[in-house]
């Protein structure tokens, strides 16, 4: 369990609170580079009210961020909420919130000021917005001042709150929000022995297709805490909290204009061991990407070629030759989604027409019909579990869209030792070329022919799937993975 320090102007600022020994003066804080009192992973919450320019509070942030320990506010938030250029330049997305919570009515009269605590509030239907305010500059008490001029409303003035201006309703807020924010504040001592390490999983519970079921993610929270790692579930309304974390686990679909590239990129910013990296989601999500690096490095794969948007008046010209049926696919698409089975030319003219609406790339590939997908996953360099994906009935995909529900084939998963080694050698090649992540790659064998379809970051892990070779011991060698990361990373920053 990482040490947390709250750290206050005085002692007697925290009175209207619980008490806790995590709480710190700004002078003791300050004190211990000194003395070398210090651990560098250290969770700084800082609450002082002088938080200018090389006032005490700013020094807090500041010497917390040169100990390697992670602070809310951080000098960069700091200084992003003293020039109003930049803070307008983070908030620019919130126009459309504004103009959507003014059609609804939730904004009243020309001006209004919101107090926010954590990313919450007290004003009913404006918890939207002090979530995004706390997102997108994690300052732990703000205070927004919004006008409207010309019908259009705006923020005027955005600065931290002092902890002592809070009244007795937003002492309350203030004190749950915290309790939400950072659970390791109210624990007993004994509870905080119990863990070494905090892992963030980050899911969607509104998902229809998500890439662990319920079951499987209460697994990976009972193997975590069997090695010391307290996992904590949360959703995109978290990121704000990132940094209280050593790890970051994404157990939603992935994709880069999203969420949960942004906030694997902001864990990785922070320190954090993140599963699946940036990197990781940035090549497996685009299809044109992987076709350019599979054929590259000469990962077998299905022939194909690239089509741009200015192809589109002469694709016949470009189709001559070319053996239908064969695979349109847009870059990103997921779940087999975005692939479209083209018979003839006129129907890829049709196809490319409206797929480039939406993509000024897509990928024509040739069609490997087969009963059967590999899925081989890959877990740091080797082999997690090995799958068969089968086609829906009736189908050529694994996953039937066309009938306005989703149907998908079945499965049976397999020891590695039993799977063709031309198999597992494609996937272990296909995934060196993108990292140490957790992958899923699938495969194609038509005879004696091996070809790698597509590399998927973030790939299902779920109870009763993939998991039927190796029971409890996949989540805990998922868990045990992240141990020797957040492991290493400590030693090297510690």
């Amino acid at each position: 369990m990482s040490p947390l320090r709250i750290v206050v102007d005085r002692v007697s600022d925290w009175r209207p609170y619980y008490p806790t020994d995590d709480l710190i003066t700004a002078a003791d804080y300050l004190a211990q580079g000194t003395n070398g009192e210090q651990d560098a992973t250290t969770h700084v919450i800082n609450l002082c009210s002088g938080l200018d320019y090389l006032e005490t509070g700013y020094y807090v942030s500041l010497l917390a961020q040169a100990r390697g320990q992670r602070v809310l506010p951080s000098v960069e938030t700091l200084n992003q909420l003293s020039r109003k250029a930049l803070v307008d330049l983070q908030l620019e997305s919130l126009a459309p919130l504004m103009d959507e919570l003014a059609r609804r009515g939730a904004l009243e009269g020309d001006a209004f000021t919101l107090r926010v605590m954590f990313g919450e509030c007290l004003e009913d239907g404006l918890g939207k917005l002090a979530r995004r305010l706390f997102e997108r500059l994690p300052c732990p008490l703000l205070e927004a001042r919004f006008q409207r001029r010309q019908g259009l409303w705006r923020l005027a003035r955005l600065k931290p709150l002092a902890l002592t201006s809070l009244n007795t309703e937003e002492q309350d807020l203030f004190a749950a929000s915290l309790n939400r924010h950072s659970r390791k504040v109210w624990r007993t001592p004994k509870a905080r022995r119990r863990y070494r390490y905090d892992l963030a999983m980050l899911v969607d519970p509104k998902e229809a297709l998500p890439p662990s079921n319920k079951s499987a993610i209460k697994q990976f929270i009972r193997a975590g805490r069997r090695l010391g790692i307290d996992v904590s579930l949360i959703t995109k309304r978290d990121e704000g909290r990132l940094a209280e974390f050593d790890a970051l686990f994404i157990r939603e679909t992935t994709s880069l204009d999203h969420h949960t590239y942004r906030m694997a990129k902001r864990a990785e910013h922070e320190g954090l061991v993140v599963i699946d990296d940036p990197r990781s989601i940035l090549c497996c999500t685009n299809k044109v990407y992987l076709h350019e690096l599979l054929n590259t490095k000469g990962v077998p794969a299905p022939g194909g070629l690239l089509l741009y948007r200015d192809d589109l008046k002469r694709l016949p010209q470009k189709a001559e030759g070319l053996q239908f049926p064969m695979v349109l696919k847009v870059p990103d698409g997921a779940f087999s989604r975005g692939v479209v089975k083209i018979q003839s030319v006129d129907q890829l003219v049709q196809e490319a027409e409206r797929l480039f609406q939406s993509s000024a790339l897509l990928l024509l590939q040739e069609w490997l019909p087969t009963e059967f997908d590999w899925r081989i996953g890959v877990l740091d360099g080797e082999v997690l579990f090995a799958s068969r994906y089968y086609m829906a009935r009736g189908h050529w995909q694994i996953y039937d869209h066309s009938r306005g529900k989703t149907r998908s084939g079945g499965f049976t998963t397999h020891d590695p030792k039993d799977v063709p080694r031309p198999v597992v050698k494609a996937a272990l090649k296909a995934t060196r070329l993108i990292g140490d992540g957790l992958y899923g790659v699938d495969l194609k064998q038509i005879g004696e022919r091996v070809v790698v379809i597509e590399v998927n970051d973030n790939p299902n892990l779920d109870a009763g799937v993939e998991d039927v070779v190796l029971g409890p011991r996949l989540y805990s060698k998922v868990m045990e993975v992240f141990l020797a990361r957040m492991e290493e990373h400590r030693r090297h920053t510690g």
